[in-house]
């Protein structure tokens, strides 16, 4: 039985506790977050995507064995002047917003203008961000809003512009134990250049501010900045990848026209029609020391790809090893149109591209005496290689772990390490995954989990405090039920076995989201 990722949400704003079947663990105390889109159509409008629809966000609080749920519309801008119209005003990347055919010439005249130089919308339904003490709903462009994780109300609107030149950033940052946050954004055409800047926020300790109500991004540093091969054409990037000494950052032939997005309300297309896949051309892997934000001088490469998301990277005896999620081609996106989502709302897609888990190596020991054809690579556990070429470039060819993996996560107590184990939704057949599953890196077994119709999300890894192994800890989902008569609910599986422990139904309806965040409390 299929279900409808078109159909708007209803939110829950009173938190209700959930009927638990199995036993919750006594250790698990925290908040799950989960975020994405809610709401398809204000009035007679409707979104072209699904990555457009208004954000909802929702909470899982498990304290002493029970669990409450509650969910809320992020109130960003964008949600108040869609519902204030009664229509979709503000534009979205796959949605362009058009004014109301009775409205006057200068309301149209200013619509335009605001799209030729276009002010992105806080539309913030990708991720959760932690800087400093606060939580923040994110997407991809300038603004995030903070929110009160346990009320799920909406707070503060803050703009990254007003602290870094940044028209871009992702959702998905890494941290440090100290709590430290660290990220990227792209800084387009300022001065003539456009460039990506990684910076770091640093943690609420380590800042001097008293006072609460001052962003933690106002103590932001400048890593450093990375030129973009080309002024007017940035890559699309959605995570980058750390270790105990490097970033990786991946600059791959998935690109944004800036010029076509600022005459695409002209043109009548979306924003998204600007991102343009060029196969032709190289992906590049820059490589950063993290003490003193330098290049690596070894430049490494490898073929056309397009990728979203990183597993983890960690260092190796001279090797820095990263994991990383892949498509032959930029398809994916067009997946996720609701026109396609309706012809394709089953578990196989003959259109679909299926990724791949990827691991490279790149070697950063000395090359002296190495001849151009032959591979660096020593670690004997991979048959990823790192080939010298001529002007001593390394071209990179990674090994395939499998295939059909997609939105990865680890223990991440063990982030910018060597790790083993790997949570993921199973993506073989179709973009509409109804399947999770958790693979070991090293015997390529993958154990999943499933349920006919039954729609679970991306699976969030929490290790028991004092764990013992890697896998000690829990895997939290939720996951949608579309048998008639039965309830949709957060199911916890075992870490290690990934049988299941418990689930927790809930009195109202789940829908798809993206991305989440567990607050870990009372440990």
């Amino acid at each position: 039985m299929s279900t409808d990722f078109s159909k708007s949400a209803t939110e829950s704003p009173e938190p209700h506790k959930a009927e638990v079947k199995g036993n919750i663990p006594s250790w698990l105390q925290g908040i799950l977050l989960r975020n994405g889109p809610g709401i398809f159509s204000v009035g007679d409008t409707s979104y072209d995507h699904w990555f457009d629809g208004m954000a909802i966000m929702h909470n899982f609080i498990f304290k002493d064995g029970e669990m409450t749920y509650r969910s809320r519309f992020l109130r960003s801008d964008t949600f108040k002047a869609n519902m204030a119209a009664n229509r979709i005003v503000i534009s979205e990347m796959g949605t362009m917003a058009y004014p109301d055919p009775s409205k006057n010439f200068i309301v149209k005249a200013i619509t335009f203008l605001n799209h030729t130089v276009p002010d992105f919308t806080d539309n913030c339904g990708n991720n959760f961000i932690k800087y400093g003490n606060d939580y923040y709903a994110t997407s991809e462009t300038n603004y995030i809003r903070k929110i009160d994780p346990v009320s799920l109300e909406t707070q503060e609107k803050v703009d990254y512009t007003k602290y870094l030149p940044v028209n871009l950033v992702t959702s998905h940052p890494h941290y440090d134990k100290e709590g430290n946050a660290y990220n990227i954004g792209t800084c387009v055409a300022e001065k003539g250049k456009t460039k990506y800047i990684l910076f770091k926020v640093p943690a609420a300790a380590a800042t001097k501010d008293k006072d609460k109500n001052v962003p933690a991004l106002k103590n932001m540093e400048v890593i450093c900045t990375i030129p973009c091969r080309s002024m007017l054409t940035p890559c699309y990037y959605h995570s980058f990848g750390i270790t105990d000494n490097y970033f990786i950052f991946i600059e791959q032939p998935y690109k944004l026209d800036i010029l076509r997005m600022a005459t695409a309300y002209m043109r009548g297309v979306n924003w998204a029609s600007c991102l343009k896949f060029c196969p032709e051309e190289n992906t590049l892997i820059h490589l950063i020391e993290r003490k003193t934000g330098k290049h690596v001088e070894t430049k490494y490469y490898t073929g056309a790809m397009v990728a979203y998301h990183h597993v983890n990277a960690f260092e190796d005896d001279g090797h820095v090893v990263f994991d990383i999620i892949t498509y032959k081609d930029s398809s994916l996106y067009d997946m996720f149109y609701l026109s396609k989502l309706k012809e394709c709302s089953t578990s196989h897609d003959e259109e679909y591209c299926r990724p791949s888990y990827k691991r490279f190596v790149l070697p950063v020991y000395s090359d002296k005496g190495v001849a151009v054809g032959e591979d660096l690579v020593k670690l004997k556990y991979t048959t990823a290689s790192a080939v010298k070429e001529k002007e001593g470039k390394l071209m990179c060819q990674a090994e395939v772990i499998c295939e059909g993996f997609e939105l990865p996560r680890i223990n991440y107590d063990i982030n910018g390490k060597r790790h083993r184990f790997v949570y993921a939704s199973c993506a073989m057949d179709s973009a509409l995954s109804n399947k999770i599953g958790k693979l070991d890196t090293e015997t390529k077994e993958i154990l999943c989990w499933s349920e006919d119709n039954c729609w679970p999300s991306e699976p969030v890894f929490v290790p028991r405090p004092n764990g013992e192994a890697e896998d000690d800890g829990v895997v939290l989902t939720s996951v949608i039920n579309s048998n008639p008569g039965q309830s949709c609910f957060l199911l916890i599986l075992d870490g290690r076995t990934f049988k299941e422990v418990a689930r927790a139904y809930v009195a109202t309806e789940l829908h798809r989201d993206m991305h989440g965040y567990f607050i870990s409390q009372g440990n």
